[in-house]
C-alpha cells in the first residue's frame, strides 16, 4: 500500500546551498543542515554532494540515523558519453553507500566533464549511442544491487532538453527523475512528460522557477549560476510550474516514490551575518504547498521573492 504523499516529502542539502560547484557560494555542514530538515517535518533526504557526509558506507548512514532521518537517495554526476572513461565503478560507489544507508535511488546526471553547469558540448551520434549504453549498463548494476537507477535531466549536462530527454526515454530503459525546475529550463514540459510517460517516472525532485529567468539562461543570455544567485528558483507554487498538475498526474498514476524538495540556492552568506538568507524559509514554504496539494487546496498561497 503506498504511503500518503504528506509521508513521502524528503529534502536535499542543496536546499541549503550546498554544492558540489567550486565557488558555489557559502557553504553549510551537515549539523546545521539536518537538524533543520528535521525541524521542517522532513523525514529523508538525499546525501548531498561527495564531502558533506562522510565518505565511508557506515558511517553517511549513522549521521543521518542520529538526526533520525532516511536515506532516500544520491546526485551522481558522470561523465557517461567519453569512450575513454568507464563510469560505472564511480557509480558503483554511491551504490556501496546508498544500500548501507537502506536508500532505494541512484540519480545520475549526464555531466559534460568540466565543473559547474554554464557550458556544455554538442554530442555527436557515437557519444549519444556510448550515453545510452552506459545508462543502460548503470541501471543494471543498481538492480542488481536492489536499486533503482535514473537519469536526471540537467540544464549544463547532456540531457538537459526536452528533446534529449525524450532520446533518453526512446533508446534506454533507464528510469527518469523527474525534475520540474530544470526540465523547464532546459525546454521541456514538466507536467506534458508526466502525463505521457508517468511509469518511466520513479523519483522526483521538486522545483519551482521565475519563467523569465529560465528564458534568459536557455537562450544563453544569462548563465545558468548566476540566475540560480539572482533567485530563479522559488518556493513550490511561487513560480511558473504547475506543481498541482504534476503531482496530480502521478499520483493518478500510481506512483509511490518520494517528492525531494531539491531547489538549488546559493547562500551569499551565512544566515544571520549581511546579505546572508536563512534556507528554511524557502523550504518551508515549498513543504506547505505541498501539503495544501496533497489536502487537495493547491491553491494555497506561497511567498513570493522580492
Amino acid at each position: 500500500m503506498t504511503a500518503p504523499l504528506a509521508e513521502r516529502i524528503a529534502g536535499a542539502p542543496i536546499s541549503w546551498g550546498v554544492c558540489e560547484v567550486p565557488g558555489w557560494g557559502h557553504q553549510l555542514g551537515p549539523g546545521t543542515v539536518l537538524p533543520q530538515m528535521r525541524e521542517l517535518g522532513l523525514a529523508a533526504t538525499e546525501f548531498g554532494p561527495d564531502g558533506f557526509l562522510p565518505d565511508a558506507p557506515a558511517a553517511k548512514a549513522a549521521v543521518l540515523a542520529a538526526h533520525g532521518l532516511r536515506a532516500v537517495g544520491q546526485f551522481v554526476p558522470v561523465v557517461l558519453h567519453d569512450p575513454a572513461h568507464d563510469p560505472l565503478p564511480e557509480v558503483e560507489a554511491a551504490i556501496a553507500g546508498l544500500v548501507a544507508a537502506d536508500a532505494g535511488t541512484v540519480v545520475v546526471a549526464a555531466a559534460t566533464g568540466t565543473d559547474g553547469y554554464d557550458a556544455r558540448p554538442v554530442l555527436d551520434d557515437a557519444g549519444w549511442a556510448r550515453l545510452l549504453t552506459n545508462l543502460d549498463r548503470i541501471a543494471a548494476a543498481a538492480a542488481a544491487a536492489g536499486l533503482t537507477a535514473t537519469l536526471h535531466p540537467h540544464v549544463g549536462t547532456m540531457v538537459e532538453s526536452g528533446v534529449e530527454t525524450q532520446r533518453v526515454l526512446d533508446g534506454s530503459g533507464i528510469g527518469l527523475c523527474l525534475d520540474t525546475g530544470h526540465l523547464l529550463i532546459g525546454g521541456g514540459d514538466p507536467v506534458a512528460l508526466a502525463a505521457t510517460h508517468p511509469h518511466r517516472i520513479a523519483h522526483v525532485h521538486l522545483k519551482d522557477v521565475r519563467r523569465a529567468l529560465a528564458d534568459r539562461v536557455r537562450s544563453g543570455e544569462t548563465a545558468y549560476t548566476a540566475a540560480v544567485a539572482e533567485g530563479m528558483y522559488v518556493p513550490l507554487g511561487a513560480g511558473d510550474v504547475d506543481i498541482a498538475a504534476i503531482v496530480r498526474v502521478l499520483e493518478g498514476a500510481g506512483y509511490a516514490g518520494w517528492y525531494v524538495l531539491e531547489q538549488d540556492t546559493v547562500l551569499h552568506a551565512a544566515p544571520g551575518e549581511p546579505g546572508g538568507a536563512d534556507p528554511r524559509d524557502d523550504v518551508r514554504a515549498s513543504v506547505a504547498h505541498l501539503l495544501a496539494v496533497a489536502a487537495g487546496t493547491p491553491d494555497a498561497p506561497a511567498p513570493a521573492r522580492d
